[in-house]
């Protein structure tokens, strides 16, 4: 199972993270309590391996601020939290990563539309569009419908309910933010512990 850590603001969180084995590392340039601007992200990202994916999330944004940040950061992926189309995705120059906002009963078929090949699924908006620590009803999403799709689980995960997340949807990756926080913060003890979790002998059972 691979594990993003989003919401990062700081070099030593970032090499921690990275160290106890996540896979991807997410800056937020949208209006959120999380947010950095692109030199401190730049600073970070210089610092982190190859093989870690460096993923800006943007809310709504243009096309050219969003590839100009990019481009001067460093990043890999670009996620949109917004409610940007299936055209302004592939206008893109950048692998996407279109999150979606879940709710109860939500119909998920229209996501085919989407030339992203990452969904992420996360809990209806709160304050800011994503990062706001509350889950959805896992079991009633129908995974089926995003065939062909790679699903990144977001929205109110920590180490308590990950193994119970990933055994419902199965993701490609569990995405989490708040879920490793204390007082705001990103807090080691707790990304060691949500890696461990969704890394684990169980979840490699559970996957098999």
């Amino acid at each position: 199972m691979k594990v993003k850590i989003c919401g990062i603001t700081d070099l030593q969180s970032a090499l921690a993270a990275v160290q106890l084995g996540a896979d991807a590392i997410g800056f937020v340039f949208a209006e959120s309590k999380r947010k950095i601007d692109m030199k401190a992200a730049k600073e970070i990202a210089e610092k982190l391996p190859e093989s870690v994916m460096k993923v800006g999330v943007f809310v709504n944004e243009t096309k050219k601020r969003i590839e100009q940040i990019a481009s001067f950061t460093g990043l890999s992926h670009i996620q949109l939290h917004g409610e940007e189309t299936p055209e302004f995705c592939r206008s893109i120059g950048y692998p996407v990563i279109k999150a979606i906002s879940v709710q109860t009963e939500n119909e998920l078929s229209n996501l085919q539309d989407y030339p992203s090949e990452f969904i992420l699924l996360d809990r209806r908006k709160g304050k800011y569009n994503g990062g706001n620590g509350t889950s959805f009803k896992w079991q009633e999403i129908k995974t089926e419908e995003l065939d062909g799709k790679k699903i990144i689980l977001a929205g109110g995960l920590d180490s308590d309910n990950v193994l119970e997340a990933i055994k419902l949807i199965k993701p490609y990756m569990v995405d989490v933010s708040s879920g490793v926080e204390t007082d705001g913060k990103k807090d080691v003890k707790k990304i060691e512990k949500f890696i461990e979790h969704a890394k684990g002998k169980i979840t490699r059972g559970i996957l098999k």
